[in-house]
C-alpha cells in the first residue's frame, strides 16, 4: 500500500507537467484545427534553452522560463505567420502535419548539430531535494514544478475567459465563419494562439530537462505522449487533457512501481484504447466544434 501510494503522489506531480504541455498542443488544435507535430521538440528546445542560462550564465531553471517563455512565444507566432498561415484549401489539415512535422525535424537537426545527440539534463543543487511527509518522499523540483503548472494553465484560463483575445479565441473555435463575420481576425488570434502553445511548451520544458534526460530525439517519445493525452481528454478541450495527463500520469507511475519501468510507457496506449472504446469522443470530447 506504502509503494502505491508513492507511485500516486509520483504520477501527480508528473501528470500535471504534462498537462501543462497538452494545453498548448489543445489550443493549437482548438484553434487551427492542426494537429501540432512540433510540441514537442518545442519542448525539447526549451529544455536546451534553459540548459544554457543555467551552464553558461547560472540562471536558475525555474527563473529561466521568464525568458524561454516570451522568446518562444514569438518563435510559436512567427512559425504560424510564415509558414502555417500562407496554407489554404481543402487539405490545409493533411499539409499542417506535414508542415510541423518538417519544423520538427528542422529543430531537431539544429540541436543536434549544437549540442550533439548525448543524452544531458539540468541539475541545479537542489535536483535531489525531497520532504519526508508522513513517510512518503515529495521531491522538490517535482512540487514546485506542478506548482507553476497550475499557475501557468491558471493564467491560460484567465486570459481564454476574461480577456478580448480570449472571447476571440472561444468564438473562434466554436463557429471561424461567424467569428469572422462580427470581426474577429482570424489570422491574428491563430498566431497568438501558436505562440501561446509554444510558450507552454517553453514553460514546459524547463521542468521536464530538470526531471529526465533528453537529447534532440526525445521529441518522437514526447509527442507521442501528449496526442495520446490530448485525444483521451477530448479534441479541443484544454480541461479535458489536464484531466487526462493527470489520469496517464498516475496510470505510468502505478504500472512503473507494481509491475515493472519498461511497461509505463505501454500503459498511455493501453488506457487510450480502453478509454476510446468505451467513449470514442474520449474523456470530454463533444460533438460540436470545439471544447475550450
Amino acid at each position: 500500500m506504502h509503494s502505491l501510494i508513492q507511485a500516486v503522489i509520483l504520477g501527480v506531480l508528473t501528470g500535471g507537467v504534462y498537462a501543462l504541455m497538452a494545453s498548448g498542443q489543445t489550443l493549437i488544435f482548438g484553434i487551427m484545427k492542426v494537429v501540432n507535430l512540433a510540441q514537442g521538440v518545442l519542448v525539447v528546445l526549451g529544455a536546451y534553452l534553459t540548459y544554457t542560462l543555467f551552464t553558461q550564465w547560472g540562471v536558475d531553471p525555474f527563473l529561466s522560463i521568464l525568458i524561454t517563455t516570451p522568446l518562444l512565444f514569438l518563435v510559436g507566432v512567427g512559425v504560424q505567420w510564415a509558414l502555417l498561415r500562407p496554407l489554404h484549401g481543402d487539405d490545409v489539415a493533411q499539409l499542417s502535419l506535414l508542415v510541423t512535422f518538417a519544423i520538427a525535424l528542422g529543430v531537431e537537426g539544429l540541436l543536434s548539430f549544437a549540442y550533439g545527440a548525448t543524452l544531458t539534463n539540468v541539475q541545479p543543487s537542489y535536483a535531489n531535494f525531497s520532504w519526508t511527509i508522513l513517510g512518503y518522499q515529495v521531491s522538490l523540483v517535482r512540487f514546485v514544478a506542478f506548482v507553476l503548472s497550475l499557475v501557468v494553465l491558471g493564467l491560460l484560463y484567465l486570459i481564454l475567459q476574461r480577456t478580448k483575445f480570449g472571447r476571440s479565441v472561444r468564438a473562434t473555435v466554436q463557429n471561424p465563419m461567424s467569428a469572422q463575420l462580427l470581426g474577429v481576425n482570424a489570422n491574428r488570434v491563430s498566431a497568438l494562439g501558436f505562440g501561446l502553445g509554444a510558450a507552454t511548451a517553453a514553460a514546459a520544458g524547463s521542468v521536464f530537462g530538470m526531471l529526465n534526460s533528453f537529447n534532440p530525439g526525445s521529441h518522437y517519445d514526447l509527442i507521442s505522449r501528449l496526442l495520446t493525452i490530448v485525444v483521451l481528454g477530448g479534441l479541443g478541450s484544454i480541461g479535458g487533457s489536464v484531466v487526462a495527463a493527470l489520469v496517464m500520469g498516475v496510470a505510468s507511475s502505478v504500472v512503473s512501481a507494481l509491475a515493472s519501468p519498461i511497461w509505463s510507457d505501454f500503459t498511455f496506449f493501453v488506457v487510450l484504447l480502453l478509454v476510446l472504446l468505451i467513449r470514442p469522443r474520449g474523456l470530454f470530447g463533444a460533438r460540436t466544434r470545439g471544447a475550450l
